[in-house]
């Protein structure tokens, strides 16, 4: 089992990872000493992985279980509601504590109820995607979405442990785990070129879930990320480098239809936009650009997305909430490896959007 410190000076906590380490939930749970807990995960998840979490959970303290609707498109207010409703019906109180059992959507929304429910109660993370393992369960940020657009309600706040038990991963789709690998190359793009090379070496290995590749290259992963979080919790400055390929991500995701692309899937064309537009500002050459889009496709995700309006695209990200006053800010790359925040020239933005697909 490896285990990484995520050193956020309000709650800090530890992401322990490894294969066929769930009994480990075990532990956290009473070293919170919970009055009840209530696990949130989806129908999918839910038929593999919900009954072993309530057993564990049982021996502690009284547990119920919610299931929700699997997929991006539920991520709203009434899926979000029959969480909120389940722990009032439990009586569940300020000693409480939820476990998110599940990927990105499940994560996302029980932590935001965790966090607003009687103004904040504890929670811990049981990622089960490869996407939530190296990203969505790290770093405390909560939400749902809305019709103007993804994320736009939510909270920080930070779980008491992730549980990230790789053997979860033997049951992904392959798709599920393309997307996952997004975020993979994203925090080597944005942070360690070091990293990026060893991803390119693995590639296919990560695609075939090598344990031993899978192991190192998540731990890599969470690294970099819970470094970063440690930092910058609430993003007022570093972490905003951590949505690299997020603004024309949201955008796709929006635009083509929540859950239409999985999340990983859109950030991928994201990175290969953010790319682009990065050679066109002459900070990266197009033989790293090339690299780039390789390595995406080797991971087997999309590189372009076809027919969507170039218009409707930017008034998206305008909308989008890490931009201020109407005025998008982008995470662009000065190298392979390092990352920077800034604007981009209208006339940039919509050359490379045309390039990678959408329409006037």
């Amino acid at each position: 089992m490896i285990t990484v410190d995520v050193q956020v000076r309000e709650a800090p906590y530890k992401i322990y990872l490894g294969e066929g380490i769930l009994d480990r939930l075990a532990e956290e749970i009473s070293a919170q000493n919970p009055s009840s807990v209530l696990v949130v995960t989806n129908v999918t998840v839910g038929v593999l992985y919900a009954k072993k979490v309530c057993e564990i959970s049982s021996k502690i303290c009284r547990t119920e279980v919610v299931y929700l609707p699997d997929g991006e498109r539920y991520k709203s207010w009434a899926a979000f509601s029959e969480i909120l409703e389940a722990l009032a019906q439990m009586k569940a109180d300020r000693h409480s504590l939820v476990i998110a059992l599940g990927g990105g959507v499940v994560g996302d929304m029980a932590g935001f109820a965790a966090a607003i429910y009687m103004r904040g109660i504890d929670f811990i993370q049981v990622p089960t995607t490869l996407l939530a393992l190296v990203d969505s369960s790290v770093g405390g940020k909560t939400g749902m979405n809305m019709r103007a657009g993804k994320n736009l309600l939510g909270a920080f706040h930070q779980p008491k442990a992730v549980i990230a038990d790789t053997a979860f991963l033997t049951t992904l789709p392959r798709r599920e785990v393309s997307a996952g690998l997004a975020e993979i190359i994203k925090h080597g793009l944005l942070a360690d070129a070091k990293y990026f090379d060893e991803i390119e070496r693995e590639i296919d290995k990560l695609t075939a879930l090598d344990h031993e590749v899978v192991a190192r290259v998540v731990a890599r992963s969470c690294q970099i990320k819970a470094a970063v979080v440690s930092r910058d919790a609430k993003e007022k400055g570093e972490r905003a480098k951590l949505n690299l390929g997020h603004t024309f991500g949201h955008a796709i995701e929006k635009l083509a239809g929540y859950g239409t692309w999985l999340h990983g899937e859109a950030v991928a064309c994201g990175l290969v936009l953010a790319a682009r537009a990065s050679q066109k500002l002459g900070k990266i050459s197009s033989s790293d650009v090339q690299r780039i889009i390789a390595l995406v496709k080797r991971a087997g995700l999309p590189t372009e997305i076809p027919g969507i309006s170039l218009s409707k695209a930017i008034e998206a990200m305008k909308s989008d909430k890490k931009s201020s006053g109407g005025v998008i800010r982008f995470v662009l790359l000065n190298a392979i490896g390092e990352a920077y925040v800034d604007e981009l020239p209208e006339s940039i933005l919509e050359e490379v959007l045309l390039e990678g697909g959408f329409v006037k």
